[in-house]
């Protein structure tokens, strides 16, 4: 069954494509037959109910500097589209928040992925504080009192903007840090909303694995070590991916969380663990793919899609 799937995602021409995993999603969607429209979000509109994209046809290929091939815009109603992907990456900020909004307006009857209503619910550093017995000890807050106490129970700490990506503003603090004034002035100014608070835990070192739910069911990992003299284990900071297994713990997370996934339909999904600490569960825009099939583990590409094609299935 040919479908309409319409990308909603930063602009395809700039991205890295032998990392990015919506590429694969898009190419993984062309090998079966669907029919490609791609628009970045600020094309996104709506008038009343009807929500509508100014759109480019898209062909794909996996050839670095040509990957992506545009056709002539046009305008469509989403609501005619067969699924949209809302791949854009964050910040998570009003822009995002108004797109899951409009979004919301066309899904199900337009399969959203994930479902845009649940996307802003599960703010991915908030959503993992259900499950406090599967992480480390968290604090969400920015009230400078509460985060001294914090550190005085639990020695180095963690902190990172709530609503932060990348690794981007990720510090540790020691028991005994002269840079914590400042560190808390840089914050204040810098960020508006509360920050995350956490203990931190020393086989950072030893890598921080992401682990690709699709469905809720744990199919692919890697494991991601930090480069040297840095705490920071995302591949654009330097850190470096190597093949991995679940552990039983691992295994012990995803099954605990990958019902609340499935009821949610986020249907894929990247956790992060660290030694045996589930720390985020990113929802928006989770990445990873590439890098597993990459490393000689399954092209997990095709298992989202197998995903949605059964999800269209069974709502028909």
């Amino acid at each position: 069954m040919a479908l309409t799937v319409a990308v909603q995602m930063d602009p395809i021409q700039a991205i890295r494509i032998a990392g990015d995993t919506t590429f694969a999603l898009l190419l993984e969607a062309q090998a079966r037959g669907h029919d490609l429209l791609f628009y970045t979000p600020d094309r996104l509109s709506m008038q009343g109910q009807v929500v509508t994209a100014r759109v480019e046809p898209l062909r794909v290929q996996d050839v670095e500097g040509a990957h992506a091939t545009l056709g002539a815009m046009q305008r469509v109603d989403l609501a005619d589209v067969d699924v949209v992907l809302m791949r854009q990456d964050p910040p998570f900020d009003m822009a995002y928040i108004t797109a899951t909004h409009m979004l919301e307006r066309i899904h199900p009857r337009t399969l959203v992925v994930n479902n845009p209503a649940e996307v802003r619910n599960a703010p991915e550093k908030l959503f993992v504080l259900d499950f406090p017995q599967l992480m480390p000890p968290t604090l969400i807050t920015r009230d400078k009192a509460e985060i001294e106490a914090f550190r005085a129970e639990h020695g180095a700490i963690v902190m990172k903007p709530l609503h932060g990506h990348g690794g981007a503003a990720v510090f540790r603090v020691l028991p005994e840090d002269a840079n914590f004034g400042s560190m808390f002035d840089l914050f204040s100014v810098t960020f508006r909303e509360p920050w995350v608070v956490q203990r931190f835990l020393p086989k950072i070192t030893e890598g921080d694995k992401r682990i690709i739910l699709v469905d809720g069911e744990p199919l692919g990992a890697i494991n991601r070590v930090p480069a040297l003299n840095d705490i920071r284990s995302n591949m654009v900071r330097g850190g470096a991916a190597a093949a991995s297994d679940f552990t039983e713990r691992e295994r012990d997370i995803c099954a605990t969380i990958g019902p609340e996934l499935r009821r949610r339909g986020l249907i894929l999904v990247g956790i992060d663990v660290i030694d045996g600490n589930l720390t985020e569960i990113n929802v928006t825009s989770p990445t990873g793919i590439r890098a597993i099939k990459r490393l000689g583990g399954p092209d997990l590409a095709v298992s989202v899609w197998d995903a949605i094609e059964g999800r269209l299935s069974a709502s028909v």
